[in-house]
């Protein structure tokens, strides 16, 4: 189902990527328009567009190592039941769920595994930049309550990622698109780690924590960080073969 899953990530379709690039700025479409078009177009991104099934980062591992991930499992879109803590979902409730995908990754050892995801909201602008401001202002990314959740495909390296093998975790609050973007990383043999620490955190020069030494902080960051591109350019991609 994974391999022929067609997101719906055409989504932010249509004049989304001309809002972002400036294509025509003699006639830009508004953010709201933008909003619209996010909302509408549903149905055209091929999931190996979203979710690359190899990602690489440069220099993004401890000590500015380079690190690899393969993709391993990619759920079906659905809603967002299930997909986050009580306290993150009833954080991100003002902005609604209209649609949440992810997809699993681990790394060349198959000894991390990450899950990285997008939720598509029902909210408008000035939600968004509310419920960003708010993340921003209250360091809500980084309260181990607030955590999102993994998706643990059976048959994968992420078979044993539930809730207590939680490591690290990323959020971003995107406010040019309905668009949260969240990343959580864990070991790969689902042992229970007790001192989870944001990937903010996690990177930071001196940190001693199990998520930061084993480089997980780093996993979570670089790759939502990675998606988050990925993302814009599949909307491009999607836009210019539709217009």
């Amino acid at each position: 189902a994974a391999a022929s899953l067609v997101l719906g990530l055409g989504l932010l379709g249509g004049a989304a990527a001309g809002s972002w690039l400036g294509d025509d700025p003699d006639a830009p479409p508004s953010t709201a328009d933008t909003y619209a078009h996010a909302r509408s177009a549903w149905h055209s991104v091929p999931v190996d567009d979203l979710f690359p099934r190899t990602l690489r980062g440069k220099g993004e591992g401890p000590g500015g190592a380079d690190r690899v991930w393969t993709r391993i499992a990619v759920a079906p879109d659905s809603s967002c039941g299930g997909g986050f803590d009580p306290l993150l979902a009833k954080a991100l409730a003002p902005v609604g769920c209209k649609r949440l995908v992810r997809a699993t990754y681990t790394d060349t050892t198959s000894t991390s595994v990450t899950t990285v995801g997008l939720l598509i909201t029902t909210s408008g602008p000035t939600g968004m930049r509310t419920l960003h401001q708010r993340f921003v202002t209250e360091k809500l990314d980084e309260r181990t309550d607030l955590m999102p959740r993994a998706y643990a495909a059976k048959g994968t390296a992420a078979a044993g990622f539930g809730d207590d093998q939680r490591a690290s975790w990323r959020i971003r609050i995107l406010t040019d698109a309905p668009v949260v973007v969240y990343s959580v990383s864990g070991f790969a043999d689902g042992r229970k780690v007790t001192d989870p620490q944001s990937a903010g955190e996690a990177t930071q020069r001196g940190a001693t924590s199990a998520p930061a030494q084993s480089g997980l902080g780093n996993d979570a960051r670089a790759i939502a960080d990675a998606i988050e591109p990925i993302f814009r350019r599949a909307l491009s991609t999607f836009t210019e073969t539709t217009s």
